[in-house]
């Protein structure tokens, strides 16, 4: 059975958990609190020498780290993964735009907002991500104007990567009203068989 390390209120972690639940994957969650420092004990680092989640642990023992890579070796030979090198192509393409343009503004601001509880400090940094999460969004909302997903007609990791932190951005100070495609690319990923919703708190 694999195991998966990681918080049901990061995006990244609960990318994984979307995934295996609409897979049907047996797994076990074991919960990290990352306020806490669990990422930095030995024990953890042995799994990830980077101190982050989520972290998988294969049937054989061995780790996977960097939520994308998770999800490209979970959804292989699934319709989750599109075969045609183009579309898979198409799929990393906008998971390297959700690592670099999409979360270092709206999973970051989210961050300083839920989690810290916006402290004085960073007021300014997390002000400062509201432009680049808007770009992040305009071009998503832009894309989703003529697809129904992001790669082909039918949702693929890709979603998955996307979905996790744009449907709390209202968390990091992102109202989603003006992105009409956005709020319909939404209620469409809601519908896939297996969906289950986000934990707003850690039980």
């Amino acid at each position: 059975m694999y195991k998966v390390f990681g918080d049901m209120l990061s995006g990244n972690c609960y990318k994984i958990k979307l995934l295996m639940q609409f897979l049907d994957i047996e797994h076990q969650w074991i919960h990290i609190n990352i306020l806490a420092n669990e990422t930095q004990t030995e024990k953890f680092k042995q799994m990830n020498p980077n101190a982050r989640i989520p972290v998988l642990e294969l049937n054989n023992g061995t780790y996977l780290w960097e939520s994308n890579a998770i999800l490209n070796y979970l959804a292989e030979n699934t319709k989750f993964l599109p075969q045609n090198n183009y579309e898979r192509a198409k799929v990393l393409q906008w998971q390297f735009f959700e690592q670099y343009s999409h979360e270092p503004y709206i999973a970051t601001a989210r961050y300083i907002n839920k989690y810290l509880g916006l402290p004085k400090e960073r007021e300014s940094e997390y002000h400062g991500k509201q432009s680049g999460g808007h770009k992040a969004l305009f071009v998503m909302d832009k894309h989703l104007s003529q697809n129904k997903f992001f790669v082909g007609s039918d949702v693929t990791i890709a979603d998955i990567s996307l979905y996790a932190y744009t449907h709390v951005a209202d968390e990091g100070g992102f109202d989603l009203s003006d992105y009409l495609h956005i709020q319909r690319w939404l209620q469409d990923f809601e519908k896939i068989p297996g969906y289950i919703k986000m934990l707003r708190e850690n039980p």
